[in-house]
């Protein structure tokens, strides 16, 4: 059902709880251009959001979820307009964006095994097993030679 055929609108504060994006979000995101201007009250000037409007909040909502950086969700979202004929683009972006986040678990990846180190560390230090303790360092010092090349 959409928008057209129920008529039914949302505030701001209700398409922000739709969306799962503070009404600020909502206002900044309009006003930059990643989504196009809402409609507004004749009497008093606020804005009012169709059903579409929030349906493209809340994938908005996601791609913000995944990091995607605005530039980019401005970009999907002009794209999206264009539909079939901009799935090549839309693959493109969305192809790049997961090419970013596997970068990002693999650094996360490597910082918990860092941190794992450290506290395998500070437990030998605990137990006085130097030797051990002295181990478990060198091998968080490659692991923090590994983060700085992953940034």
């Amino acid at each position: 059902m959409t928008a057209q055929t129920t008529g039914r609108t949302f505030t701001i504060k209700e398409a922000a709880a739709l969306s799962g994006l503070p009404a600020s979000t909502l206002r900044y995101y309009e006003s930059i251009g990643v989504v196009a201007p809402v409609g507004r009250s004749a009497s008093s000037g606020h804005r009012f959001y169709t059903e579409d409007d929030v349906d493209v909040l809340s994938w908005v909502a996601c791609l913000n979820a995944t990091g995607m950086s605005v530039k980019d969700m401005k970009e999907y979202v002009a794209n999206a307009a264009s539909g079939a004929a901009a799935a090549q683009l839309q693959v493109e972006l969305l192809e790049a964006q997961g090419e970013r986040l596997a970068v990002e678990a693999e650094l996360l990846a490597v910082r918990r095994r860092y941190v794992q180190l450290k506290v395998d560390y500070w437990k030998a230090r605990a137990a006085g097993d130097e030797e051990r303790a002295q181990a478990w360092s060198h091998e968080a010092q490659s692991l923090a030679d590994e983060m700085k090349r992953l940034k």
